[in-house]
């Protein structure tokens, strides 16, 4: 069981000719005793963004802060606070901040899809 506030953990930043200004902060995941899955939180800064790709695992994506762009295969999504996502498996997606702050979303994959 783990009760906490994701203030007390510390981001650590995604280094990636595919990425630009993006972090990642761990919430749930094996070592909170948690097999299958992970919920982590990601930030990417003003003009951030993840890589473009797919994998073999679908995930669950919850905005929490400002916003962006989620681009599901090549169709473009408007997201901002409040908003959620699946994306399944092999589907080519991509996330872009589009403010001026920190677009910071929840993403929930099984544990294969955390590395």
């Amino acid at each position: 069981m783990i009760v906490s506030n994701e203030q007390h953990v510390t981001a650590t930043s995604i280094e990636s000719p595919e990425v630009k200004h993006a972090a990642l902060k761990v919430l749930v995941g094996t070592e909170e005793g948690w097999a299958d899955h992970v919920m982590r939180i990601i930030e990417l800064g003003p003009d951030g963004y993840s890589p473009r790709h797919k994998h073999n695992w679908p995930h669950i994506n919850y905005m929490i802060e400002g916003s962006g762009i989620l681009t599901i295969e090549g169709r473009e999504h408007a997201v901002e606070s409040g908003a959620y996502a699946y994306v399944p498996a092999n589907t080519e997606h991509q996330f872009r901040n589009t403010g001026d702050g920190t677009f910071r979303f929840i993403c929930i994959v099984p544990t294969e899809g955390h590395q």
